[in-house]
């Protein structure tokens, strides 16, 4: 899709950043002799119904959801700036629990403080995302890496690419953070639906 993720990101400290250990290539911390993980079994796929709310345990995220569209240069746009405690999901694309790659994403923080998606830095590989969809079927997905990627070196069809399986995307924006461009790269957290309740 090559989407690219509006950067509107603020002010302030640094959110915290994904460690080499959360990305693909590292092994599980099980040990020396663990090797790098393969992505979760996935559940069987769900029939397309809108998402409503994302919840985070390992964070303490639980969020309502709002749909986002793309603006004219095909960028997402993120949840407007008065919806900092919103996740946001792209309407046009894969329904979360669907087969496809959903993608969700929301502020990391705004003028007035941190965002819903503050901490998604510090998930780990085995972590879950579930997302309560309006079929009142809740979609549980379990982390399998969390990578940061420079805007310029951004990987769009590893993020947005399409999957034969069910897949989420979680999107905030990351790295340092100057004035005028706002942050200079994005978190990206992968995961894979691994239940249905």
């Amino acid at each position: 899709m090559g989407l690219l993720l509006v950067v509107t990101a603020l002010r302030g400290e640094h959110p915290p950043q994904p460690s080499t250990e959360q990305s693909f290539s590292s092994p599980l911390r099980a040990g020396p002799s663990a090797t790098a993980p393969a992505p979760s079994p996935s559940a069987p796929a769900l029939p397309p119904s809108d998402p409503v709310r994302l919840w985070i345990p390992a964070i303490g995220v639980n969020a309502p959801m709002t749909e986002l569209t793309l603006d004219g240069t095909g960028a997402l746009r993120p949840p407007p700036a008065d919806m900092p405690a919103f996740a946001g999901w792209y309407g046009d694309g894969t329904p979360p629990g669907s087969v496809g790659t959903a993608v969700t994403t929301g502020h990391v923080d705004t003028r007035e403080g941190p965002g819903v998606f503050y901490r998604l830095g510090t998930l780990d590989k085995g972590d879950t995302v579930e997302i309560t969809r309006e079929d009142r079927r809740t979609a549980v997905f379990t982390v399998d890496a969390v990578e940061f990627y420079d805007k310029e070196a951004f990987p769009d069809e590893k993020v947005y690419g399409s999957s034969r399986r069910p897949e989420l995307r979680v999107i905030t924006c990351g790295g340092e953070y100057t004035e005028g461009d706002g942050y200079q790269g994005n978190v990206v957290v992968y995961a894979t639906l691994t239940d249905v309740t």
